[in-house]
């Protein structure tokens, strides 16, 4: 409930409770608790009555006795006779009070009650005004076809683009954007046309709309925002009549910014929708590619987009005119992830063992919100040792619960259990050691965690990559089979326990033959099928782009390279059987071990190994 219902309803309670007040002092009456006639008659008798007062009603006989008793009590009594209990008291020796008959009040009997009405109708009409304004009540139903954006005007943003760290290149090139806002007589002379549309692709969290904030800050100009999704509804014209909306509403505030977050939710490829062309997101598409570039002129309106999803954006609205710049925001580099740790550590207390150096080199592959995310972690940690700043452990038991997930140490694990693990994540980490591309060992635990995994070895990597080779995805392979290898070697049994490293093998080695082109008896062809072509709506009966012989080829080409690497991953296990045993062992006394800890079970330099590859 929004504050402004919460108001409502507070204020239309009061009014309620100030109506049942008046009723209830008009009608007030001072009850008699059971007070008889016979029994003030009988006290009259007795000689207990002190003092009576008589109180007459208007135009009638009726009215009331207070009755004051020797013993100081008072009673009330209501007769249907005033005279008679008159003539009755005063036959006792006793001399009554009358009080006057009460004259009406005209203000309480006539302007009172018209003034209530008044006020409570000038009240409601009040509040009715303030729901319309706010979207609220009636004025949702009113307003169902305007924008939902929302508008910052230039003075209310404070984020420039000095706070946004990592992404270098970005910045500059949107630093074109930000000079055409400020000064677009310095482009227009030249006849230069600025982009009307900038498209911000990249994975989540590398930091688009804080992006596309910072350079409506850096301009000082209106900034709009708005979700992909606020444009649609069940109704059909509904998300077209927001987008008009929208644009006129900018065309008031230009120059200015339009921001479109998650622009995929309204900007899907047509014409694969269950609904047709009757589809409420493309009439809603079909709104948004006028405005964008159509019949109408919109001067001085940059619509900047975020998706993480541009493969199945509609190629017409990713045409010159309308997002003229596809500018990828990559996570960031050693030197981006250094800087973005800075800004996040500025109100976090640190202590002097922290390195962020260190810890930005190994963080490779984090985005700008995982960093973030560690750093709270970490002082999450802190507060919760009752500390006032964070240390470097902090951030390390930060880095094993972001990667892998919260440890669960008093989950209770048989003997034998704890056995099979150990020695299962011995074999994982043998191979990260030894394999020249895949490793270092960050971290070997025992100790279940919340993925549902029995313990884990976590890696350490130390460089950012930009492709992967075919040595490096054949070294995956190997690793991801070395606990099923430890478990058949030592056991001579397996478990399930190796059934998502199978499942990550298989996919590695398929995606090799079908995607990359590395298998020599398939050859440089793609085969791949989009395993989300049912889901973004394409076709649901896409047919295979290969026959079923190629099929065949391909499992046969998977197979092979799974079973050569599973050959390669156990010679070298075997190698290092003395090493498996102790890490196991060491494993089972502490459950979790370092780096030092597991490369100085190594006693000597085993030379690598010179052959990973495959043959097929």
């Amino acid at each position: 409930m929004s504050r402004n219902n919460r108001s409502f309803y507070l204020y239309f309670i009061i009014i309620i409770g100030l109506l049942l007040f008046t009723v209830w002092i008009g009608t007030l009456r001072v009850q008699n608790n059971g007070y008889t006639r016979g029994e003030f008659v009988s006290q009259l008798e007795k000689n207990e009555v002190a003092f009576v007062n008589i109180c007459p009603n208007k135009d009638t006989p009726t009215g009331s006795l207070e009755v004051t008793l020797k013993s100081g009590q008072e009673r009330i009594l209501y007769v249907t006779d005033v005279t008679e209990m008159e003539t009755l008291v005063r036959s006792y020796g006793l001399d009554p009070t009358v009080e006057s008959v009460p004259e009406e009040s005209w203000f309480l009997n006539s302007v009172f009650p018209i003034l209530l009405v008044v006020v409570v109708c000038v009240f409601f009409f009040v509040m009715m005004n303030a729901q319309n304004a706010n979207g609220g009540g009636g004025g949702k139903m009113m307003n169902f076809g305007r924008s939902r954006a929302k508008l910052t005007l230039g003075g209310e943003n404070k984020i420039k683009l000095d706070g946004v760290a990592g992404l270098k290149e970005e910045k500059e090139e949107l630093q074109e954007i930000v000079e055409f806002l400020r000064d677009p007589g310095k482009f227009t002379k030249v006849g230069a046309r600025i982009p009307k549309g900038i498209l911000l692709e990249g994975a989540p969290g590398t930091g688009k709309t804080l992006l596309a904030k910072a350079i409506a800050g850096e301009a000082n100009v209106p900034f709009f925002s708005i979700s992909g999704s606020d444009f649609v509804e069940m109704f059909v014209g509904v998300g077209a009549s927001r987008v008009r909306d929208m644009f006129a509403e900018a065309k008031r505030h230009a120059p200015c910014i339009i921001f479109i977050d998650e622009i995929d939710a309204v900007a899907r490829r047509r014409g694969t929708g269950m609904g047709g062309g009757h589809d409420e997101r493309e009439q809603t598409l079909n709104q948004l590619l006028v405005e964008m570039d159509g019949f109408g002129v919109n001067e001085g309106i940059i619509v900047m987009a975020a998706t993480n999803r541009v493969d199945i954006l509609d190629p017409a609205i990713l045409r010159p005119g309308r997002f003229d710049r596809k500018i990828t925001v990559a996570p960031p580099d050693v030197r981006g992830r250094e800087d973005i740790l800075k800004v996040h550590a500025q109100n976090k207390p640190l202590g002097d063992d922290v390195d962020l150096s260190q810890i930005a080199q190994t963080t490779a592959g984090f985005t700008g919100a995982d960093l973030e995310n560690l750093l709270n972690e970490a002082a999450i940690n802190a507060a919760m040792d009752k500390r006032v700043f964070v240390k470097q452990e902090d951030i390390k038991r930060a880095f094993v619960k972001v990667g892998i997930g919260t440890e669960k140490k008093s989950r209770i694990i048989s003997d034998k259990e704890k056995k099979i693990t150990a020695y299962h994540e011995a074999g994982h980490a043998i191979l990260f050691h030894v394999l020249p591309d895949v490793g270092p060992v960050y971290t070997v635990s025992i100790i279940p965690t919340g993925i549902g995994a029995a313990g884990y070895t976590m890696p350490l990597p130390e460089k950012d990559e930009m492709f992967l080779t075919k040595g490096k995805m054949i070294e995956d392979i190997m690793v991801s089979l070395g606990g099923r290898i430890a478990e058949e070697i030592i056991f001579d049994d397996i478990t399930t326990g190796a059934s998502s490293d199978i499942k990550k093998a298989t996919k590695v080695a398929r995606r090799m033959v079908t995607r990359y082109g590395m298998s020599e008896n398939i050859g440089v062809i793609n085969y791949d099928d989009d395993d989300d072509e049912v889901f973004i709506g394409r076709d649901l009966a896409h047919a295979k782009s290969h026959s079923e012989a190629v099929s065949g080829e391909i499992d046969k080409e998977v197979k092979a390279i799974i079973d050569d690497c599973y050959k390669k991953a156990k010679e070298i296990i075997m190698k290092h059987e003395d090493v498996l045993h102790k890490c196991a062992e060491l494993l089972l006394e502490k459950e979790k071990i370092s780096r030092a800890e597991f490369e100085a079970l190594f006693d000597v330099k085993y030379p690598q190994p010179e052959d990973v590859t495959v043959t097929t």
